[in-house]
């Protein structure tokens, strides 16, 4: 029993360190899982980083739509990112953090587009940046944003 009075702190530490990544990391799979369900029901729709040319009269509307995602990561994932930024090497944490920010935002453009009765994307761009980081000197967490936008298209029937 002393044992567990001496060294309180550290276990009280260790099962909030354990809890965090527990939760952390059952909140991305399910970020991920939603994800992957999303772009299988919207895998035919059509998105295309090029510039693209439609016969005369064939472009019903063309519109701007846009889809933003800000994610952020975790305390037990900021930890190993700080202690791989010391020795070097792939930050797996960070390199998860972004792909799904893009995906996300993708995603929401592409329901946007398609709740607007658009038949695809074209000239997509997608434009990242970080928030927070003054704010980690703070204590505080840093997220990263992405934005997704692109014209959409609405054709006329042949």
């Amino acid at each position: 029993m002393e044992i567990v009075t001496r060294y309180f702190d550290l276990i009280v530490f260790l099962a909030l360190l354990t809890l965090g990544y527990t939760a952390g990391s059952f909140a991305e799979r399910k970020h991920y899982a939603s994800i992957v369900r999303r772009e299988r029901e919207q895998l035919t729709f059509q998105v295309m980083t090029a510039e693209a040319f439609f016969a005369e009269g064939r472009v019903k509307k063309a519109f701007l739509v846009s889809g933003s995602a800000v994610i952020s990561i975790d305390y037990f994932k900021r930890m190993l990112a700080i202690l791989r930024n010391i020795f070097g090497g792939r930050i797996k944490a960070y390199e998860s953090l972004v792909d799904r920010a893009r995906r996300e935002a993708i995603l929401r453009m592409k329901e946007q587009a398609i709740g607007n009765g658009a038949h695809m994307v074209v000239n997509l761009r997608l434009e990242t940046s970080t928030i927070g980081n003054s704010a980690n000197r703070k204590g505080k967490l840093g997220s990263v944003e992405v934005v997704a936008y692109g014209t959409a298209v609405a054709l006329n029937p042949r």
